[in-house]
């Protein structure tokens, strides 16, 4: 999917100001951002409200951003920082890109509003640039060639972004609405007969208990694999991997 990376030199970037006796940061914008989104969602993130919430004049706003959605940018870009702080490679790559994954997928949960409308896009900023890095870095220094780093890379970030996306849209349902689609599965799939419906009927414990939940660990899981095929196929092989990857 193309998509248009902001270049680091045509952001408005300021340093803190002094406005109605509140300090303005880029910073104080963000985290005020995530929070409006959280309580209001997208439609209560405007530049009237943002001004009210932080106790400026709205047009304060474009002192460090562009637009709105320029703020969404940086605020995405803080879901990566967050994935991200406190994270260090180890040295086996499996157990690095799992943490990775599991680290930015929890990054957007803590935030659904933020994530639904965060998660697709890109912006190019420093946090965001880390992590690709960081994932690169791992998987180059594992041993694959570059073609199939990126490769690996792409499948990699996008799955996790997207089973932030999916999840982050069901955390961020109306409880009733929510709770009733929970419901479905004990309340219409475990009832299907098995004469018309034989699959899902000798499926339908592991359906109610699995459904409703997150599916984006096992999936990492299939794709870790695959990228352990991939490396064991490389020219040299694999190298070696500290933990449970190494008896494999």
């Amino acid at each position: 999917m193309a998509k248009k990376v902001v270049p680091e030199g045509e952001r408005r970037r300021r340093k803190p100001t002094r406005a109605r006796g509140v300090v303005l940061s880029e910073r104080l914008y963000i985290e005020t951002a995530l929070r409006m989104l959280q309580e209001h969602g997208r439609d209560g993130l405007t530049v009237r409200r943002l001004g009210a919430a932080i106790g400026a004049d709205p047009s304060s706003l474009y002192r460090y951003f562009r637009s709105t959605d320029d703020l969404l940018l940086a605020v995405g870009d803080e879901l990566a920082g967050r994935a991200l702080r406190g994270w260090a490679p180890t040295g086996d790559w499996r157990a690095d890109l799992r943490e990775l994954g599991l680290r930015v997928h929890s990054a957007y949960l803590a935030h659904p509003q933020a994530a639904i409308l965060t998660a697709s896009r890109v912006s190019g900023r420093s946090h965001e640039i880390a992590a690709d890095e960081a994932i690169l870095g791992v998987l180059r220094t594992a041993g694959l060639p570059d073609a199939e780093a990126v490769r690996v890379y792409h499948a990699f970030i996008d799955q996790a972004l997207a089973f932030a996306a999916l999840d982050a849209a069901a955390l961020a349902l109306p409880h009733t609405a929510r709770a009733a689609d929970e419901a479905v599965w004990q309340a219409t799939y475990a009832r299907l007969p098995a004469g018309t419906h034989p699959h899902i009927a000798a499926t339908a414990p592991r359906l109610v208990a699995r459904m409703n939940t997150s599916a984006y660990p096992t999936a990492l899981e299939m794709l870790l694999d695959s990228a352990a095929a991939a490396l064991n196929s490389a020219p040299g092989g694999a190298r070696p991997s500290n933990g449970a990857d190494a008896a494999r």
